[in-house]
């Protein structure tokens, strides 16, 4: 196995991890079934959030009786400290446990400090005194929090979007964490399923010393291909890396990752799936997506207000007006 220290945590883990947003989507059982698979595979490391709706009540249930042997990552979206600690009992009712390995604030747009007036910071130092919460991290979208996050010292892990796609300026935060020794927990390892080949991506990942993937995993087959990592790291094969160049020439730039920062749309427009289907159409079974759902969902576009909220809540300074008019256009030349 493929193992590495969470940062300073002093807690090992498996290099890959497993991230609980799609079991929201799946049932009880067949999520328990998965998330037991993961473990008995290798995998330790689970990370979730109180607002991924039932993901950690799942979790719950299908590690109970066996706390002792999982990694558990939850987060909360609190913006008072009264609030995270009613989101604390909640995710520590749900999961079923009398603590949580790893807390984190859940995309703030700021950097919640000790003495601050949110009493964000202070109420989680409370909960580790108790014994809540063992390690304090941050999850984040915007570089500059990110920075700011790891320069503070507050922070044991931070998790950032990372992939095979991102830049040097999401290599530089990885560095940052190396050289604060925090662990860099990297989520959208599949850049939002534009990724195609997770064992690519898992090459990706193994050459990078701290990263943490955490896959996002809802069918068998997915985590099927992650498991088969986890014996031994995939190695970067000139083949992987063709692929790898491939990938970054058609998509590094100004696309969507589907984080769906900037919903809901005032017009019921899915921004993260619309502003992003020319995509999803190269890269996916075309038929998928030319159905008289998303035919429906492509023409709602032509409602758009131009009211601009989607691109000011856009973590990576998208024109989202743009990129939705443009794959309108787009679309609709494969649908003729």
């Amino acid at each position: 196995m493929s193992t590495i220290q969470l940062g300073s945590t002093g807690i090992t883990i498996e290099k890959n991890g497993f991230g609980c947003l799609p079991i929201q989507r799946i049932s009880k059982e067949d999520a328990a079934r998965l998330l037991r698979k993961a473990l008995d595979g290798g995998m330790n490391y689970f990370d979730t959030a109180r607002a991924y709706s039932d993901s950690e009540e799942k979790m719950g249930y299908a590690f109970a009786g066996i706390r002792d042997k999982v990694v558990i990552a939850t987060k909360t979206h609190a913006q008072t400290g009264r609030e995270l600690r009613e989101h604390l009992e909640a995710s520590l009712r749900d999961l079923n446990t009398d603590y949580i390995d790893v807390y984190q604030f859940h995309n703030p747009a700021f950097v919640p400090r000790p003495g601050g007036e949110d009493g964000l910071y202070d109420a989680a130092l409370e909960a580790q005194a108790q014994g809540k919460i063992r390690h304090i991290g941050i999850t984040n979208h915007r570089l500059t929090v990110a920075r700011e996050a790891i320069d503070s010292g507050l922070y044991t892990t931070l998790q950032f979007p990372y992939s095979y796609l991102s830049g040097p300026q999401d290599q530089e935060l990885v560095e940052m964490c190396e050289r604060a020794g925090m662990g860099f927990v990297a989520m959208k390892g599949m850049a939002g399923g534009l990724l195609r080949d997770g064992i690519a991506a898992a090459a990706f990942m193994a050459l990078q010393p701290i990263a943490v993937p955490i896959w996002g995993v809802q069918h068998e087959w997915e985590l099927d291909q992650f498991l088969s990592c986890v014996p031994d790291a995939p190695a970067m094969t000139e083949e992987r890396l063709a692929l790898i160049e491939k990938d970054r020439a058609e998509l590094t730039g100004s696309f969507c990752r589907s984080c769906g920062y900037c919903m809901p749309c005032p017009m019921g427009i899915q921004i993260n799936q619309c502003a992003r289907m020319s995509l999803m159409l190269r890269r996916m079974p075309a038929a998928d997506y030319l159905t008289d759902y998303w035919q429906a969902e492509m023409r709602k576009i032509e409602t758009c207000l131009q009211c601009g909220q989607c691109a000011s809540k856009c973590p990576y300074g998208l024109n989202t007006p743009r990129l939705l008019q443009d794959n309108y256009k787009e679309y609709f030349t494969h649908v003729l």
